[in-house]
C-alpha cells in the first residue's frame, strides 16, 4: 500500500506551483495542517538521509521539489545543450542582436536583419530567453526586447558584460537593410559564449534548474 509521505513526493514532483500545508492536508485527508507539515518534514529528512539528489523547500507559502545545488553545474550545463540544439541561426542572430543593443525593438531588429523579426521573437519569448521591457516612446510604440536570467544561464553568462566584445558598434539603422556580414559576425559573438569551455556558468544556474 502506498503511504501518505510518498503520496507527498508525487505530490510535489507533478506540481509546478508551491503546494500550500492546505492542499496536502485536503488531498492526503490529514487531520489538521501540524500533521501535513509533520509529513513534509519527514520526507525532508527522509530525501537528506538517503543522499537524494532532491530536496523541499518552502517558498511563496507552500512547498516545492527542487533540485541540490550540488547538481546545478551539470543542470546548467543540460541547459545550454538544449538551448544550443533548438536555436536556430534567425534565432541566434536575433538574439545576438537583442543582447548587444537592448532594450530593442522589433522594427530595430528588423532594420539590422533585413527581414521581419515576428516568429523568430514569439519563439525566443516562448523559451524565455527574452522579454518585454516595455514600449519604445516613438510612433506606434512598439515593444523593447531585452534578455533574460534564462539567456544568462544558457549561454554560461554572470551578466551582459561578460559577452564577447564584438568588433566595433553595432548601429542600427534607419531603413530596413539586406542581410550582411554584421549580423553573422554578431551571431559568431553569441555563438562563441555557448562554448563552456570558454565560460564560467557562474552562481546562477540552480533556481532555472529546480524541478517544483
Amino acid at each position: 500500500m502506498t503511504e501518505p509521505i510518498d503520496i507527498l513526493e508525487a505530490l510535489l514532483f507533478a506540481s509546478d506551483s508551491p503546494v500550500e500545508t492546505a492542499t496536502i492536508r485536503e488531498v492526503l485527508a490529514l487531520p489538521s495542517a501540524e500533521a501535513a507539515r509533520t509529513l513534509v518534514e519527514a520526507l525532508t529528512a527522509r530525501l537528506r538521509d538517503e543522499g537524494r539528489a532532491l530536496q523541499i523547500m518552502e517558498v511563496g507559502g507552500g512547498f516545492r521539489l527542487v533540485t541540490r545545488p550540488e547538481v546545478a553545474p551539470w543542470l546548467v550545463k543540460l541547459a545550454r545543450a538544449r538551448t544550443r540544439q533548438r536555436l536556430s541561426r534567425p534565432s541566434l542572430e536575433t538574439l545576438a542582436i537583442i543582447a548587444y543593443r537592448q532594450p530593442v525593438s522589433r522594427p530595430e531588429v528588423d532594420a539590422v536583419r533585413g527581414v521581419n523579426s515576428d516568429a523568430v521573437l514569439d519563439n525566443l519569448l516562448e523559451r524565455r530567453l527574452i522579454r518585454i521591457a516595455g514600449r519604445k516612446d516613438s510612433p506606434g510604440r512598439p515593444f523593447l526586447y531585452e534578455t533574460t536570467r534564462e539567456f544568462l544561464v544558457a549561454f554560461g553568462l554572470r551578466d551582459v558584460a561578460d559577452l564577447p566584445k564584438p568588433d566595433g558598434e553595432l548601429i542600427i539603422p534607419e531603413p530596413p537593410a539586406p542581410e550582411g556580414e554584421a549580423q553573422g559576425e554578431l551571431a559568431k559573438e553569441l555563438a562563441g559564449a555557448a562554448d563552456p569551455s570558454q565560460q564560467d556558468p557562474g552562481p546562477g544556474g540552480t533556481e532555472l534548474a529546480s524541478r517544483g
